[in-house]
């Protein structure tokens, strides 16, 4: 690459971003002529290109930019360290690629008009709500478990596969649709991340790749857990970025879903949100509410909760740190603590629609 190209593009980057916060102040312009009508035709394209291979490409993608960035530093030691300003120049023209890249391929999705907005739901709402809430959620998951268990005590374990638990949220997606047609999802391209395990140790339940659109799903996560996550990595293939707006996504297709071992998943799931929620609130609700749950229930919440403690690690904060900190840089103010405020959609949508 020429002198004059790098020039070109590094001056680009600070254009780049104002230009970037500039349309963030116009989400609607942002819905109307991204989100709805050039990203649609992005994603279906990556998801036609790359939905049939059985392995994650933004993985390897991945893997061969660190090969290759590790490559160029091992051959260009001297450069480095007698021409700092040189290298640094290199990264910042490489960061102004990848900032481009990424918001033309779904980055601008975080600057759209927010899901409770165009859903015409409220999220603010009172303890006495929450507690409400709670009991709902609490019947229909002790309900669904005793039908999938016959017995109260016993926890549910999901018979499928990953590759069945992603075509049936594909199909949950195809239910959502008769009611929000925003919500058409075809060309499935839903897999499960090589780097799993890692993912783990970072504390992450999947991500969607921005350059690849394909929605990943830690494979190691829990049964229980795993189709209300796939419902979650679908939402942000789909456009939509923030935390709380694909865990709400996450939550409504897989209680849509005509299979009850999927509808335990939806409503166990959004009971775990608002307990916690509760419990930051009211510790003493909050284990009058833990008591009202069936053994089985509880079983399943202790089941992901060992799955966690068991991949505990000192790096962990650091990684949600810089997970955080990327959130709020992304026009998401509560960084991540977006993920919580799905209790807010959670009973704004259940007050208008009595799910």
């Amino acid at each position: 690459m020429g002198k004059r190209t790098k020039t070109i593009l590094l001056l680009a980057l600070p254009l780049q971003i104002i230009l970037v916060k500039w349309l963030g102040s116009y989400p609607e312009l942002v819905e109307k002529y991204y989100s709805q009508a050039i990203y649609p035709l992005i994603s279906q394209f990556f998801r036609i290109l790359f939905g049939w291979i059985p392995f994650s490409i933004g993985d390897v993608l991945y893997t061969i930019l660190g090969i290759l960035a590790i490559r160029y530093i091992y051959r260009h030691w001297t450069f480095i360290k007698t021409k700092p300003l040189g290298f640094l120049k290199n990264i910042l023209v490489v960061l102004s690629i990848t900032y481009f890249l990424f918001h033309l391929l779904w980055g601008l999705n975080y600057y759209r008009l927010p899901i409770d907005e165009k859903l015409e739901i409220t999220k603010e709402y009172s303890e006495e709500e929450l507690v409400e809430f709670i009991k709902y959620l609490t019947n229909r998951a002790n309900t669904i478990q005793t039908e999938i268990t016959g017995d109260s005590t016993l926890p549910v374990k999901i018979p499928y596969s990953r590759k069945e638990i992603f075509k049936k949220t594909e199909e949950g997606y195809k239910s959502l649709k008769q009611q929000y047609p925003d919500f058409d999802y075809k060309h499935r391209s839903l897999k499960a991340s090589i780097y799993s395990i890692p993912l783990t140790y970072m504390g992450y339940g999947g991500y969607l790749n921005p350059f690849s659109n394909e929605a990943q799903v830690n494979g190691v996560t829990p049964k229980f857990r795993l189709p209300t996550v796939s419902g979650h990595e679908v939402g942000h293939q789909l456009g939509y970025s923030a935390e709380d707006a694909t865990n709400f996504l996450g939550f409504l297709v897989t209680s849509v879903n005509d299979d009850p071992y999927f509808q335990y998943a939806a409503y166990s799931h959004a009971l775990a949100y608002c307990l916690s929620d509760l419990a930051r609130r009211d510790g003493e609700k909050f284990k009058e509410m833990v008591e009202g749950l069936n053994e089985g229930v509880r079983e399943n919440f202790r089941e992901v909760n060992r799955f966690w403690e068991k991949y505990e690690n000192p790096l962990e904060p650091v990684f949600k740190s810089i997970f955080n900190t990327f959130l709020k840089a992304n026009n998401q103010e509560e960084g991540i603590q977006s993920y919580n405020s799905v209790v807010g959609l959670l009973i704004g949508y259940h007050a208008k629609e009595r799910f």
